[in-house]
């Protein structure tokens, strides 16, 4: 069953008198509950390809359809809402408050979606109880390793029962033994059922994928089966 279905997508933009075609012709399907990375050299789309998936930007033509939606005729207020309740978001930056405790990081699209406070935590907890960080609960960013921040961004991405999490360069920040521990929750969560889109740049990374979506010049120039993906143990 398809979750995500685009079709014929181009992004245009204007700089100055110049137009930029960051996306051409671009037609895919993701299925619930698969596995997909999305590879391409820098200039190639993949972040724009990312941004419009995400409900963060709207094609320039094109159809999306999320989970039966017609994503790229709806306005700001309503691609907010698909933001919010259909897709959590994991950045290589973590974006977490640096003056918020971890609990209050991973309360905040619930607060944003107007959850009342003693739901709220519940769910936040066992968010993160689900990323083993129950013991963190109150530690501030600054009191957490990479690893551990980027745990809290994963536990903030899930509290609202997201229909995908769509990760960017997850491990960008990170090193290679706390990579491979990011990576291992992300299988984790995909044994669960849930369906992650990853963008990356690392061939190891995207292997842990079942397909790898290949972009170059805002086209797609390889849609592939993962044969032997890495299952981290």
């Amino acid at each position: 069953m398809n979750i995500i279905k685009i079709e014929h997508i181009a992004k245009i933009y204007q700089v100055g008198l110049e137009e930029v075609h960051a996306l051409r012709d671009v037609s895919l399907t993701i299925d619930k509950n698969e596995y997909v990375a999305i590879m391409g050299p820098s200039g190639s789309g993949k972040s724009t390809l990312m941004n419009i998936l995400g409900c963060l930007d709207t094609p320039t033509k094109g159809l999306y359809d999320f989970a039966g939606e017609k994503v790229s005729e709806m306005n700001d207020d309503e691609l907010a809402r698909i933001r919010n309740k259909q897709i959590g978001f994991v950045f290589q930056t973590f974006n977490l408050l640096p003056r918020s405790n971890a609990l209050h990081n991973v309360e905040l699209p619930l607060i944003y979606a107007g959850v009342g406070k003693e739901e709220r935590t519940e769910r936040a907890i066992k968010a993160l109880e689900n990323v083993g960080l129950e013991d963190r609960i109150y530690h501030q960013p600054n009191e957490l390793s990479g690893g551990q921040r980027q745990r809290v961004a994963v536990a903030r991405a899930l509290v609202t029962n997201p229909s995908i999490i769509l990760a960017d360069e997850p491990t960008g920040n990170l090193d290679s033994k706390t990579g491979h521990d990011i990576m291992k929750l992300f299988n984790d969560l995909y044994d669960k059922g849930n369906t992650i889109i990853l963008v990356t740049h690392e061939e190891d990374i995207a292997a842990h994928a079942e397909r790898i979506i290949r972009l170059r010049d805002g086209l797609i120039e390889k849609n592939e089966i993962v044969k032997n993906r890495t299952i981290p143990e």
